[in-house]
């Protein structure tokens, strides 16, 4: 039983890296780069686009970001992800020792809570505008994975962060243009959530800034800045890159629930006790 359960996961794993090879647009040749593109987000439809064409932009002259995309975030590493050197990742000590401590069955994820960013983004997600009288209002992020119908709201219409936040998963996002780059800031965030399966951690003082730039026609890119000094001793700059998925695709329904199948024997409840907050003094 052992060794059929082992091939089943093994048949699992190659199914999903093939199908991934095939939605993912390729870039390795010229012959390869050449798609069928469709209206999407307003994008004109253009025959045999190129990935490493033009960027594609909307009515009001703004690049057109809606994807659907894959990648711009980190799962496994985010200090080797985010383009790094080993050790370069300035956690504070208490927060080195706890990731070195945590177990993979202690994961959030496995009990189905959200993964929040930027380790949601190596999934596949898109960005939603929506438009009022006034333009663009709101930016919606939708994610076929991270948890069920994980999606974010990013406010366009100029307001602020709100005093008193009440802590989430998501936090709280304001966006703002700077030319071509869409920048959104987020802070609100609870401590419960890993940025990584690594078990790297963060506190209730995390303040996000991404700037998300669209190179050309198949590539997004993410300058991400990290700033909790409850956790890290100075702010962390990380980088990387999304891929466009094939236009014609949109995401696909995914229910954690239904798909857990991780940390559930003798009755244990994967993700309990998740917090990152510990005290600095005793670690506990």
């Amino acid at each position: 039983m052992a060794t059929k359960r082992h091939d089943m996961k093994k048949f699992f794993v190659i199914s999903m890296t093939l199908i991934m090879l095939i939605l993912v647009l390729p870039v390795q040749s010229q012959a390869q780069d050449r798609v069928r593109s469709v209206n999407v987000g307003g994008t004109p439809l253009v025959p045999d686009n190129l990935v490493n064409g033009p960027v594609p932009r909307l009515p009001d002259g703004k690049p057109d970001l809606t994807g659907p995309w894959m990648g711009g975030g980190s799962n496994a590493d985010i200090e080797r992800e985010g383009g790094l050197k080993p050790g370069e990742l300035p956690l504070l000590p208490w927060a080195k020792e706890l990731r070195d401590k945590r177990k993979e069955e202690d994961e959030p994820y496995t009990a189905c809570l959200p993964m929040s960013i930027p380790r949601v983004n190596p999934y596949p997600w898109k960005f939603a505008m929506s438009y009022t009288s006034k333009g663009l209002t709101y930016i919606y992020i939708l994610h076929e994975t991270g948890d069920a119908g994980a999606h974010r709201v990013v406010y366009m219409d100029g307001r602020k962060h709100p005093d008193d936040l009440l802590p989430t998963w998501w936090g709280h996002s304001i966006g703002s243009w700077e030319g071509d780059t869409l920048v959104i800031d987020t802070v609100g965030y609870n401590d419960k959530f890993w940025f990584d399966s690594r078990g790297t951690p963060h506190t209730g003082k995390l303040h996000t800034i991404e700037r998300w730039t669209r190179i050309n026609y198949g590539t997004l890119v993410n300058d991400f800045t990290l700033d909790d000094p409850g956790a890290f001793s100075k702010p962390v700059h990380l980088k990387f890159t999304a891929k466009l998925m094939r236009p014609d695709l949109d995401l696909m329904e995914f229910i954690c629930l239904e798909n857990n199948q991780v940390g559930q024997a003798g009755g244990y409840v994967p993700g309990t006790g998740t917090s990152n907050t510990v005290d600095p003094k005793t670690n506990k």
